[in-house]
């Protein structure tokens, strides 16, 4: 009987399979029932944070972690800012809902029961002339990947400080028949008014492990617009033709997000996604399939898309961009993205994302084992405090260019010249596990050791994220998974300030 063999370990899904013995009168009968074999439940994943999991983003059992009393206080907080207000809803239907304000955690999405109805994968995005947060995220049966069903939507509308939300609504024109819908990816498109709404359409029952193994796309990318801030979206169009071309043979499963995407200065609309890319098969299986990010990208405000290089020299998946301005120069695009090697991946494009020059893990920003997804945004600061308050880790020296940029800015480039624009990130801040949910600044991206330590939202089981900055306004939205025993009991929204941030970081 031949067999097969896992090289490495047998938990990751970008295995080489190598066959040891093989009988060759009976080629033609062995890999059909060997390929039902692999396609069976042995690889359907429980868990999207273990590394057949790796990139299997969803829990059937999320990590647990008793209620300490941060988290009780957290949970106060939470349920102390679910109030009624008598003004303008902003739902367009017209019916009133909670509202946010500034320092408070606010429920918007909730687990129904334990073992059914779940809401699993944030995705924020602020729609400057409207003044309204567009808080995206899935419906699921269970809290697995396979069990989604569609996308929901609850729109807030800001205040001041305060933000009101509107019912949640289904998203049922982002669907394709016998496919469910997954990884929300929002842009907003200011030169023509359009919200463009990404995600991936999968199968119905068909695992991202199972593609991965068997080297079979059963995704497509998929796009919905809406003119209105969200209250009416165009039929659904399917871009993978489009997009993947003559590439989609050499990609096992692809995803978008999940997260907001962005609108650079030039105009460029661009959506972070990643593919497990494999160069040749042998017999029926892929070999090597390994996941790597990239951008998908369009020059023409959303009227054709088309995607960049891969990140090629890193293990890299679920990302998301940045741009990254300075008093002199061009801009830079800055790319953090999770990995399974305990550390985020951070790359740069001098290109506006159609190649990323320089790819390097930080030394700063941890990751959970397998990885976890995050969240970055920037913004032009209100205030520039004095340079030598910069907050960066102790041991690193005063002014030192960043290894990133080595070979792709010239030294003079970056001596004396401040960048214009600050990072914020999202991410689980424990180094074993998806718990205590913070926020890092990053006064300086262009200079080594710059990120502060985290500012803690959630002290508890937490997970996804996605940011928002509120124009140049110094205010900022987060839309994040957690709970009080597991990471997928709710998603909440929370505001905040440049302030109460910098507060923070200046007096840690």
């Amino acid at each position: 009987m031949p067999r097969l063999v896992a090289k490495g370990r047998s938990h990751f899904p970008f295995l080489a399979l190598e066959l040891l013995t093989f009988p060759p009168a009976h080629r033609s009968d062995f890999w059909s029932p060997i390929c039902l074999q692999v396609s069976a439940a042995a690889f359907q994943p429980a868990a999207r944070s273990s590394l057949l999991e790796p990139w299997c983003r969803s829990s059937a059992e999320p990590e647990t972690r008793g209620p300490g009393p941060r988290a009780m206080e957290q949970q106060h907080l939470a349920s102390s800012s679910a109030l009624r207000d008598t003004e303008e809803p902003a739902s367009c239907s017209g019916v009133k809902e909670e509202v946010t304000s500034c320092s408070f955690n606010s429920p918007l999405f909730q687990q129904e029961d334990k073992n059914g109805i779940t809401y699993r994968i944030p995705a924020l995005l602020y729609v400057p002339p409207t003044h309204t947060f567009l808080a995206f995220a899935e419906k699921r049966s269970t809290s697995r990947d396979v069990d989604s069903l569609h996308l929901v939507l609850r729109r807030g509308l800001r205040t001041g400080h305060s933000v009101q939300w509107g019912p949640m609504e289904s998203v049922m024109e982002a669907t394709l028949p016998g496919h469910r819908s997954m990884n929300p990816c929002p842009v907003w498109d200011q030169k023509r008014g359009y919200v463009y709404l990404f995600f991936i359409c999968v199968q119905n029952h068909v695992t991202e492990c199972h593609q991965i193994v068997l080297g079979r796309n059963a995704a497509r990318l998929c796009l919905i617009c809406s003119q209105d801030a969200g209250c009416s979206w165009s039929e659904v169009r399917d871009l993978t033709e489009e997009v993947a071309g003559s590439e989609m043979k050499h990609w096992a499963t692809f995803a978008v997000g999940p997260g907001h995407g962005i609108q650079l200065q030039s105009g460029r609309l661009i959506i972070p996604a990643y593919a497990y890319y494999f160069s040749h098969r042998l017999f029926c299986f892929p070999c090597k399939a390994r996941p790597h990010s990239l951008m998908i990208y369009s020059d023409d405000f959303g009227v054709t898309w088309h995607h960049g290089s891969p990140i090629q020299n890193l293990v890299t998946v679920e990302c998301q961009v940045a741009e990254v301005t300075r008093t002199a120069g061009h801009p830079v695009l800055y790319c953090s993205a999770r990995t399974p090697n305990r550390r985020r991946a951070e790359a740069l494009s001098s290109d506006c994302g159609e190649y990323f020059e320089a790819q390097s893990l930080s030394q700063q920003l941890c990751e959970p084992p397998h990885g976890c997804q995050g969240s970055v945004v920037s913004f032009r600061p209100l205030m520039i405090p004095n340079r030598s308050q910069n907050v960066r880790d102790k041991s690193a020296p005063s002014v030192q260019q960043s290894p990133l940029l080595d070979g792709l800015l010239k030294p003079e480039e970056v001596a004396g010249a401040p960048s214009e624009t600050w990072l914020l990130y999202s991410h689980p801040t424990n180094k074993k596990r998806r718990v205590d949910l913070g926020i890092y600044l990053n006064q300086n991206p262009l200079e080594a050791a710059c990120w502060s330590h985290p500012w803690i939202l959630h002290y508890g089981p937490s997970g996804y994220s996605d940011l928002a900055a509120v124009g140049d306004e110094g205010l900022f939205g987060c839309l994040f998974e957690c709970g009080t025993n597991q990471e997928c009991e709710q998603i909440v929204f929370r505001l905040f300030t440049d302030q109460e941030i910098l507060s923070y970081v200046q007096k840690d």
